[in-house]
């Protein structure tokens, strides 16, 4: 089974699975055909961080695909031309950072694939040379996002040759599919190095911008551990820092102490006590957060129960917790697309893969045909701060995936867009079907929230609200103080979840594809 955000990619994944391939043949047939057909979210001009689960080794393995800083990245010259932040669009955000998917591609291929690079890309690669229908989905996002492509001659041509594209327009990048046919026939360095790797450090070079050829050259995806902790008896996989991947597991360790079943399921009570968890979790978030090959990054503590259990007596039972109450230190200011592939023998992929901000940078790199990711934007310019910039670094990164096991057997395959919502998002779901029995469809269905500050101008403890909440459950929120954004009843930056979940006894999978998305979960 595979489930995406577009059906297209979905479908792509399931036809290498029935050709011989494995898990990540499927996860890279996807995410190369949503690097086509969903630029506004993801590209090979981002980043991408894995979750593997090998069912012969029994060993959940996670893969590192964040760009690193050039090595001419220099926090305190930025600061000296007056900057106090990254700008978010722009050749700067796009060249700070290397991509770092198609390496983190390579990497999982080597590993585990079993079907040539060639036959694993030929859909993405037929969509960019011939063509894809336009969704009404994307011609909305293009249309509210086209002030961020204009100023770049090659996104402009790109995507507004004829003014903004319409839903059922068809849409060809031949840039990308000679992009994609060189990464076919030489794998990473068919990107990083050779042509596309010489057009990409030229077009840096042509445009002011910073990564040269010795910076793609030097990208590298690297095999880490994951992250674990566990939740009404489901062990919990996650990304580890510098993913923000341990703020799920520190709110189900926080909530494990109510018993939200008798709150009732979308009552005031379970809205409330998931905000709060929330609130404090991603505190520790912005205190700790970076890079843990540059900062000393306190994971274990951070998703030790018993720490867990200290943070959860400042939840307030009535009132909100508000942002500046909670104890803490400091803060920090996207769009993604999420993939989940399940096999008969127990092998799985959780893949997130992102441009950060929609259209990332907005600039398509020349001939390429490669729109480049502004991730770098989320690193911060205090030199103070654990996440600074810094040559060679990985900025914090919100991308993360998870995979569950109970009694020891493979369960959960979930992950979703949503930048500072991921979390959240993760968590609603995992508390729909934990503690409310809900099925994967039905917990991507429910009604969703999110937290925070998702617009400029918003406040920290902004609370954006679906109107399909019972009215009830609305008003007695907002008179416990939460600031509440209310949101129609399916609102597409309240996120796309995706997720496969593998029933213990029958090895059936179920498979949940969010109606906020064009996506699908197709099974054979």
């Amino acid at each position: 089974m595979v489930t995406s955000p577009h059906s297209l990619a979905s479908a792509a994944g399931v036809d290498v699975l029935r050709a011989g391939g494995s898990v990540v043949d499927a996860a890279i047939a996807a995410s190369a055909v949503l690097a086509v057909v969903y630029p506004h979210m993801t590209g090979v001009g981002g980043d991408a961080y894995w979750l593997i689960h090998d069912a012969k080794q029994a060993k959940v393995r996670c893969l590192d695909g964040g760009g690193r800083a050039s090595r001419h990245a220099d926090l305190h010259a930025l600061r000296q031309q007056g900057l106090t932040e990254i700008p978010f669009r722009g050749i700067l955000a796009a060249t700070l950072t290397t991509p770092g998917a198609v390496s983190s591609w390579d990497q999982a291929h080597k590993a585990y694939g079993r079907l040539s690079l060639r036959r694993v890309l030929a859909s993405a690669i037929d969509y960019a040379r011939d063509g894809f229908v336009v969704t009404p989905r994307f011609a909305a996002w293009l249309a509210a996002h086209q002030a961020d492509v204009i100023p770049f001659e090659d996104s402009k041509r790109l995507f507004l040759a004829d003014g903004p594209l319409k839903a059922g327009a068809l849409l060809t990048n031949a840039g990308l599919a000679r992009t994609l046919e060189a990464i076919a026939s030489d794998g990473a360095d068919g990107f990083y190095r050779g042509e596309t790797g010489r057009l990409l450090a030229a077009f840096s070079a042509a445009q002011g911008g910073v990564f040269d050829a010795q910076d793609l050259a030097a990208q590298q995806a690297r095999w880490t551990e994951p992250i674990k902790g566990s939740y009404r008896g489901l062990q919990l996989y996650q990304t580890p820092a510098p993913t923000q991947g341990f703020t799920l597991l520190q709110m189900l360790h926080i909530l494990e102490g109510f018993d939200l079943r008798a709150a009732g399921y979308l009552s005031p009570e379970h809205v409330h006590l998931l905000v709060q968890a929330k609130q404090i979790a991603y505190h520790d978030r912005d205190r700790y957060l970076a890079d843990p090959q540059f900062v000393d990054v306190p994971m274990q503590r951070l998703i030790d129960p018993g720490y867990a259990a200290q943070r959860r007596s400042l939840i307030d039972p009535g009132s909100a917790l508000a942002w500046d109450r909670v104890p803490s230190y400091g803060s920090l200011v996207g769009d993604t697309v999420y993939i989940a592939v399940a096999d008969d023998q127990g092998n799985a992929v959780s893949l997130i893969q992102s441009l950060y901000g929609a259209f990332g940078s907005g600039v398509v790199a020349g001939e390429t045909g490669v729109l480049l990711q502004n991730r770098s934007a989320y690193f911060s310019l205090d030199p103070h701060h654990p996440n600074s910039l810094q040559a060679h670094k990985t900025p914090m990164h919100t991308l993360i995936a998870s995979i569950g096991f109970r009694n020891d057997r493979l369960w959960s395959v979930l992950g979703c867009m949503g930048a500072d919502g991921q979390p959240q998002i993760q968590l609603q779901a995992y508390v729909a079907m934990l503690d409310f029995d809900c099925d994967v469809q039905c917990a991507i269905e429910t009604p969703r929230w999110l937290s925070g500050r998702f617009a400029l101008g918003e406040s920290r403890d902004t609370l954006h609200i679906e109107s399909r909440f019972p009215k009830a459950t609305i008003e007695e929120l907002d008179r416990r103080g939460h600031i509440l954004d209310p949101w129609g009843p399916w609102h597409e930056l309240a996120g796309h979840a995706h997720g496969i979940v593998i029933d213990p006894i029958t090895n059936v999978l179920a498979g949940g594809s969010d109606p906020r998305s064009d996506g699908a979960a197709i099974g054979w």
